[in-house]
């Protein structure tokens, strides 16, 4: 069983961050893996619909003091070898340093870059962390290599019949061709149209 780990690298947890997290627990879950939240802080409450959501698991040790360094998988946007299939059977664990989805990116994996962990990347461009998680997910449990998976970029969504916005990330796409995203997170956008992409994490 792959444990899929997000460092959360953050005193505050926001709505993006809260759908996103769910979305994880429901699909680890459902795929027979697990999925920690590690470096919780002890007085960040969880938002109820998030604790309530099957296969969350809420740590406030910090990954290094749960698991052993050399079964872990660090995904890193600055790694210099891509993940494949085979790593899914070297490592145990794959880590994401939270919150991937920054725009523009503020390299945040840097501070679990520091601690030596063995990296791997999924390729050029920015993902969400629940689209990371889905992809490391599909390439060391399912083996499809990273170059097979269906994805979009920089996907348009309609917030009303005057408006548009990109979503400034890569997305794998389901069978009708859209971009995966969690539960909720297309009102979200929309309820917030006005905000900076940023600003709802």
């Amino acid at each position: 069983m792959p444990a899929f780990v997000v460092e959360h690298l953050d005193p505050e947890l926001g709505p993006w961050s809260t759908l996103e997290y769910a979305c994880i627990a429901r699909e680890s879950h459902a795929h027979g893996a697990r999925f920690l939240l590690s470096s919780v802080p002890a007085k960040l409450q969880m938002p109820a619909e998030l604790a309530a959501t099957q296969g969350l698991e809420v740590e406030q040790r910090s990954v290094e003091n749960i698991f052993a360094k050399d079964k872990v998988c660090l995904l890193d946007p600055s790694a210099q070898v891509e993940l494949s299939p085979e790593d899914g059977d070297h490592f145990e664990v794959f880590l994401f340093g939270g919150i991937l989805g920054d725009d523009p990116p503020r390299d945040r994996t840097s501070e679990l870059r520091k601690k030596g962990y063995v990296g791997r990347r999924l390729g050029p461009k920015q993902m969400t962390t629940d689209t990371a998680v889905r992809v490391t997910r599909m390439v060391v449990q399912e083996k499809v290599p990273l170059e097979q998976i269906p994805y979009v970029d920089y996907p348009e969504l309609h917030i009303n019949a005057h408006e548009r916005t990109e979503m400034p990330f890569r997305y794998v796409i389901d069978a009708r061709g859209q971009p995966i995203m969690p539960d909720g997170m297309v009102d979200l956008i929309k309820k917030d149209a006005d905000k900076g992409v940023g600003d709802l994490f």
